[in-house]
């Protein structure tokens, strides 16, 4: 299986939906997905993800599943904090040193929520949400995660799309890369539109592992002419 991850094109945030540059990435990304064709098609439930995948999903005649548990609304209440300039920022807005620092490789998938960065937030409590319903995600897809391994239960070579968010994929792909937190949040990062492709290979003990193709590929973009820009400012 080929597990694409997509965030949502350009938003404009206060109506929950796309830029007219978004709406332009929404279509390139739907070009690229038709390259190979998409199987099944998942959304955040946020409008900016719904019309971000509606292209594809147009394009693919496919219909558009909702998935709740990938909004980025949850995510926030469980992974913002307020600062002393009163404003409520999420936690991976952080500078990096503030998060990783020598100190920082004590701590493991275990105890990672329990670093000084994560005290005043719902960490443990908001990864392992994620954690379950990614599992009962894949699980739906054929693939039952046993400890660090996902055994094969229907295999198959289908191509699955999400669109959701940065906020939520950071969560999310730490946990399914299995990639301590306080290095993915540091260390990655996604732009609008960016793909990320993911291998569940079929291999021949009965389990899979997720091995990373790609990750926030934008290539397609420079194809359509569109501006190459990190969430529209550093110039790519």
């Amino acid at each position: 299986m080929l597990f694409y991850f997509i965030r949502h094109g350009e938003p404009d945030y206060t109506t929950d939906t796309l830029t007219p540059l978004g709406v332009r990435q929404a279509e390139a990304v739907a070009r690229r997905l038709s390259v190979h064709g998409i199987d099944r098609i998942y959304s955040s439930p946020l409008g900016r993800a719904r019309q971000t995948a509606q292209p594809t999903a147009e394009l693919q005649r496919l219909s558009v599943e909702i998935e709740d548990w990938t909004s980025e609304s949850l995510a926030w209440k469980d992974f913002s904090e307020k600062r002393e300039d009163g404003r409520t920022h999420w936690v991976f807005d952080r500078p990096d040193t503030e998060v990783l620092n020598a100190d920082s490789m004590r701590y493991t998938n275990d105890n990672w929520y329990t670093l000084p960065a994560f005290a005043n937030i719902n960490a443990k409590a908001g990864y392992e949400r994620i954690q379950r319903a990614s599992d009962d995600f894949f699980a739906r897809q054929g693939y039952v995660r046993e400890g660090a391994k996902y055994r094969i239960e229907r295999p198959n070579n289908d191509r699955v799309a999400l669109f959701a968010h940065a906020g939520f994929g950071f969560v999310f792909l730490s946990a399914l890369l299995q990639i301590p937190p306080q290095f993915f949040f540091t260390l990655f990062d996604f732009t609008h539109a960016g793909i990320s492709i993911f291998h569940f290979e079929n291999n021949p003990d009965g389990y899979s592992m997720p091995r990373c193709l790609s990750f926030n590929d934008t290539a397609f973009l420079y194809e359509d002419r569109l501006p190459l820009r990190y969430n529209g400012g550093l110039k790519l």
